[in-house]
């Protein structure tokens, strides 16, 4: 399975970086591709260091102006023009998303990918894997929405939660069936 994961390009500390690292590995050892934004830097090299360590396959999708932190041991190294155009290409070669903690950046991506799948533009899963509360508040805020008719389809079709990365990864199986 091609999974896309979506998170920060930053280092951070043991409570963020180990759940990457396990959930990298459990993708690895699966036998999976890791379709992420094509980093060498924080979450996303941990990630990418844990998926090649293990035998998985890694597709990066990068954006020019983030040329200089592409990871170097990618199987494949796509370059886009812009943001967008990155997006659609992580979207379109993924079977499935998995969200670990970020930025603004990772908002973005998710909650695109959330618009998208609301309009039936696609129909893969999405899992938030959240370890820690970090996005408690996003998932109030969703729950909200949904309560209060903001969507047009019920929330436990765009988006999972998922306490830990075996949980997670367990969360897409659906999608290689």
């Amino acid at each position: 399975m091609n999974i896309c994961v979506f998170c920060s390009a930053y280092s951070l500390d043991e409570r963020y970086s180990a759940p990457a690292a396990e959930f990298a590995r459990l993708l690895g050892h699966g036998g999976h591709t890791l379709v992420w934004g094509g980093s060498n830097a924080g979450l996303m090299g941990v990630l990418a260091d844990g998926v090649k360590e293990a035998g998985g396959r890694l597709v990066g999708v990068l954006v020019e102006l983030l040329a200089h932190k592409g990871y170097q041991g990618a199987d494949e190294l796509v370059m886009t023009r812009d943001l967008a155009e990155r997006k659609a290409q992580l979207l379109m070669r993924a079977d499935a998303v998995v969200v670990l903690v970020g930025g603004l950046g990772t908002l973005d991506e998710v909650t695109e990918v959330l618009e998208l799948k609301k309009h039936a533009l696609h129909d893969k899963p999405v899992v938030v894997l959240d370890t820690t509360g970090f996005y408690d508040g996003l998932r109030s805020q969703l729950e909200r929405m949904d309560a209060e008719g903001f969507l047009p389809r019920p929330l436990a079709e765009l988006i999972t939660f998922a306490g830990s990365p075996a949980e997670a990864l367990a969360l897409l199986a659906p999608a290689s069936e």
